[in-house]
Order: C-alpha cells, then sequence, then structure tokens
C-alpha cells in the first residue's frame, strides 16, 4: 500500500515514523508547501515534491494522509483532494465535523474514493469508546477526561499575547472529579470542576508579567472557565523541561444495570502518550489501510472511525485475529 504524506509537520513525521513499522505499508511521497529541497526526510527511497505537482502522481498513490491543521487547511484540503484520492485527516472541530463530513462525501460520492475523516484519538479512540459505552450502558453518563498533556492550540493563544516570546499550555484534570465518576457517584461537573490549565511563559525583557497573567486567565474561550495557574520561566527553562508533546486522558461511562437499576457498571478507556502527533499519527496509518481495503472492494464516500469493521484496521488475516484476540 503506497501512502503520501500531505504536510510535513509533527503529524507528517509521526506519520512517516507509524508507516516504518507496518510493513504492508510504504511511503511514497512527501507533499509540502515549501520548498522541498529544504525538508529532509527519514525515508530513503521516497520522494519529497511540492504540493503544486500533487496531481501528477494521482494514479501512483493508494491513499493520501492529509496532516494539516483543522482550523483552515483541513476543511478544503480534504474536500479537494478526495476528488482524486482515498484520503485520511484528524479533523477534530467537534462542532463542525457533521459539515465537514457533508462536504467531504458530496465529492468522495462523485470521484468513487474514500475519505475517512476526524482519525486521531478525540475524535477517534476516544469517540470509539463513547459509542462502544453509550450502546452497552443506556443508562449511564459520559465523563471525558483530557491530560495531563500540552495543549498546541491553548499554547499558541498564549503566544500570540504582547511580550510573550514562548509558551506552553498543560490541561490538567482534577484527581477528584475522576475519583467520584470511577466510584460510581454521577456527580455533575462544571467545566471548572473537571480540569485546571496549568501555563509556563517565557516573557520579553522587561514585559510586564502582571498584565500578561491577568490577559490569560481571563482569556475567553480558553482559559476564562478555568482555574488557571502562571509560572513565569526563562528560555533555558523551556527547552530543558518543556519541549515535548505529551498528551493522554480518560472516558468513562458510568452507569446501571439489573431491573432496579441496583448494580453499577464503569466502562474506562485510558490513554498516557509521550508524544500526541506520533500516536495520533499511529492511527491515522492504521485507518489508511482501512480505506484501501473499502476502496479495493469498490466502496466510496466519506466515513468515520464509526463507519469502519475492527478488522480492517489490522494487517493480520482475519483468521489470525480471531486465534488470537477473540
Amino acid at each position: 500500500m503506497k501512502i503520501a504524506i500531505l504536510g510535513y509537520g509533527n503529524l507528517g513525521r509521526g506519520v512517516e515514523a507509524a508507516i516504518k513499522q507496518n510493513p504492508d505499508t510504504e511511503l511514497f511521497a512527501v507533499f509540502t508547501r515549501r520548498n522541498p529541497d529544504t525538508v529532509k526526510i527519514h525515508t530513503e527511497n521516497a520522494k519529497v515534491l511540492h504540493i503544486d505537482n500533487i496531481l501528477d502522481y494521482k494514479t501512483q498513490i493508494d491513499v493520501l494522509i492529509i496532516c494539516g491543521g483543522s482550523a483552515t487547511d483541513l476543511p478544503v484540503q480534504t474536500p479537494e483532494y478526495v476528488k482524486y484520492f482515498n484520503v485520511i485527516d484528524s479533523f477534530d472541530t467537534h462542532a463542525k465535523i457533521p459539515e465537514h463530513f457533508e462536504n467531504v462525501d458530496k465529492n468522495a460520492q462523485q470521484s468513487g474514493k474514500i475519505g475517512i475523516i476526524s482519525v486521531g484519538w478525540d475524535p477517534g479512540m476516544f469517540s470509539l469508546s463513547r459509542l462502544y459505552a453509550n450502546a452497552i450502558l443506556p443508562d449511564g453518563q459520559d465523563y471525558t477526561f483530557w491530560g495531563k498533556g500540552v495543549s498546541q492550540g491553548h499554547s499558541d493563544a498564549i503566544r500570540r499575547i504582547e511580550g510573550v516570546i514562548d509558551a506552553r499550555q498543560y490541561t490538567i484534570p482534577v484527581p477528584s472529579a475522576i475519583e467520584s465518576v470511577k466510584n460510581g457517584e454521577s456527580p455533575s461537573l462544571t467545566t471548572r470542576q473537571k480540569h485546571t490549565r496549568e501555563c509556563f511563559v517565557v516573557a520579553s525583557d522587561g514585559a510586564d508579567k502582571a498584565r500578561i497573567e491577568k490577559e490569560i486567565v481571563t482569556m475567553p474561550n480558553y482559559f476564562a472557565d478555568y482555574d488557571t495557574t502562571v509560572h513565569f520561566i526563562t528560555m533555558e527553562e523551556m527547552k530543558r523541561d518543556h519541549q515535548g508533546l505529551p498528551h493522554g486522558g480518560t472516558v468513562i461511562r458510568s452507569g446501571k444495570t439489573g431491573f432496579d437499576n441496583q448494580n453499577s457498571a464503569i466502562i474506562e478507556y485510558n490513554l498516557k502518550l509521550d508524544s500526541n502527533p506520533e500516536f495520533t499519527s499511529s492511527v491515522l496509518v492504521a485507518y489508511a489501510r482501512a480505506a484501501y481495503r473499502l476502496c479495493l472492494k469498490g466502496e466510496k464516500g466519506c466515513k468515520t472511525v464509526f463507519d469502519i469493521p475492527p478488522a480492517l484496521l489490522s494487517a493480520d488475516t482475519p483468521e489470525n485475529l480471531r486465534k488470537k484476540l477473540l
């Protein structure tokens, strides 16, 4: 299966690494908006090409994994490139997924290609956990906790503040909230009660740190609804202690069973990731395999993780899956 990568940032590099772990996949090319001569990849036999030339290779690529951002890249790129390729993306703006699905599906139906959108861990693996748990425990309540981990979007929001040179923001679940859910107490939790936010900021010389801190903790849609702590550190400390992109989280369904709902049941799915983009990339490659197999069967249209049979994700045979994992 020949895979191409569109975009070579953290996610694109993660996809390249994941392909190396999957013997049935091969990196055909990386397409970039940058000068291809400036992009160095780790796969010797793969090409680095400019995005303007991507359609020259539409007959040679089995699946195109689109590694752009959800704000401006994916809403344009995924509907466009599904006209020519089977595509996978990690679109993660939850409220806009139905709209994105419709845009991709319209073009995929016309082109006869497969497009699988919103692939990753949330949306993605967490979404599947919520679906399975809701189907099994219809009388219950969902809880999703994110972190501890770096929120790239919130970190970028801090970096836009005047006087900020660099910043990292960590989303941290409140331990007492998780404990209450796991105990089957089914609490009603506000946004503030579920997560806290911890910020590490490098300020420029002479910057008004009190003003910066106030702008952070009162920022609407990002920090105003959370208990937020701000630490000012040096650039040396930032480079030493905050260069990784860890993340993770927990999905919990707390429900009841029995004729009188007398028994509690808890379903939990947990992730702890040293590298958020590398794990997301690993999920993308598994779903690329599924897209390729669906295409070979003659299927078309947009899909989400809800529509993909689990066996299509595995490189193993159905016989071995039944023998080893069932």
